[in-house]
Formats: structure tokens, sequence, C-alpha cells
């Protein structure tokens, strides 16, 4: 069952980038929950995500002797839903559907998949820790700072433009 969970069911073994990969199937999971529960299940769904993750993590990385194997993605998961929250938040505020501000979807996803690539600062720290939870941690900081840069990029469009 672990395994299962730190692969997506599965989507973890699509080659190539499977981090890629497991960020985009985590884009219609966050719109599910979103439908479902709005921005506040959202943030429920984050933080259990997390915790379930970095448990799963602690038992696949010991099984398959590494510390974090590619086709692990729960936390490409985390760190993207994490990514999406001005997005959430923005259609939570505004009263708009949350596919309607389908640009920030953009630059969500756009600018984690920087920060989780690049890993500058407290992403590269918090991959250096080589534990389930140092593996869970730098995805779901790559997923603030891009939650930040998409929020920024929003505000100075709608500054600019509207």
């Amino acid at each position: 069952m672990t395994g299962m969970i730190v692969t997506l069911f599965g989507v973890g073994y699509l080659r190539p980038a499977p981090g890629t990969w497991g960020s985009l199937a985590a884009l219609p999971l966050y719109w599910l929950l979103y439908q479902m529960g709005g921005f506040a299940l959202t943030l429920v769904a984050i933080a259990m995500v997390a915790v379930l993750g970095i448990w799963a993590i602690g038992r696949e990385t010991v099984k398959r002797g590494q510390h974090d194997p590619s086709e692990i993605v729960i936390d490409e998961v985390a760190g993207q839903w994490i990514a999406l929250l001005p997005v959430g938040y923005g259609a939570y505020f505004t009263g708009s559907d949350v596919l309607a501000l389908w640009p920030g979807w953009i630059a969500a996803f756009l600018f984690f998949r920087l920060f989780d690539i690049w890993k500058p600062w407290f992403v590269g720290r918090a991959d250096r820790m080589e534990t389930p939870t140092g593996v869970m941690l730098d995805d779901c900081v790559a997923g603030a700072f891009a939650a930040i840069s998409t929020f920024a990029l929003g505000a100075l469009w709608h500054a600019v433009f509207l």
C-alpha cells in the first residue's frame, strides 16, 4: 500500500520526468478537492498528504535502499497543491470558478517545477536532509516559493493590466 501512495498509484513510474508527471497529476486532484470542499478542504488535504506521505516515504525508502527514488511523487503532489493555494484562495475570495483563474494554474505549475528542479536556498537545504521528512519538505518549500511567486505575478498582472 505504501508503494501505491508514494507513486500516486503508479504515476511515479511514468518516464521521462516522473516529478513533472506527479505535478501534472496533482492538478486535477486539486480541482476535485476544491469542488468537493472549497479552499478549506484543500488546506486539510495538503496537511494530510504531507503527513501520510512522510510516513509512506519512510517505509518505501527503507525497502528500496535509496533516500529519494525518482518514482516517489507524493511529495510533488503536496508541493504542487501548496503552489496552487493563491489560485484557490483567489477563487474563494472573489467567488469565482477556480478554473476561471487558469493563468494562475499555469504559473503555479511552472513556478513549482522551476523551484523543485533548481532547489534554491531552503529547498536545497531540505533536500540534503536525506530523510523522509526532507523528501517531503523540499517539495513543500518549493511549493511555498511557487505560491509566493504566483501570488506576486498575479498582483503585478492585476496592477498593470486591470
